[in-house]
């Protein structure tokens, strides 16, 4: 669910630099990096992005070892006998 609604959200900043390239290209403002060429790459790399920090994220939330909060938790699920 939450990996839908972020490509959602990729898809609308997408969709803002294209409609900002246009108002850019109505007063003649043109940038030779900025085309669509380079927001599509941009959209690729947020979107490829996106399951990998989602991912990340979950290891690091469901690891024990990382924070001290976490380790006194696997502690605690050690002594009730949930580990």
């Amino acid at each position: 669910m939450m990996e839908d609604k972020i490509k959602q959200y990729i898809a609308l900043f997408g969709g803002w630099l294209a409609a900002v390239l246009l108002f850019l290209g109505t007063l003649n403002i043109k940038f030779e990096w900025f085309n669509v060429e380079s927001i599509n790459a941009f959209v690729v790399v947020l979107s490829a992005s996106a399951p990998l920090l989602l991912a990340v994220w979950g290891v690091w939330k469901n690891t024990y070892v990382v924070t001290k909060q976490a380790k006194y938790q696997e502690e605690v699920l050690k002594n009730r006998g949930l580990k």
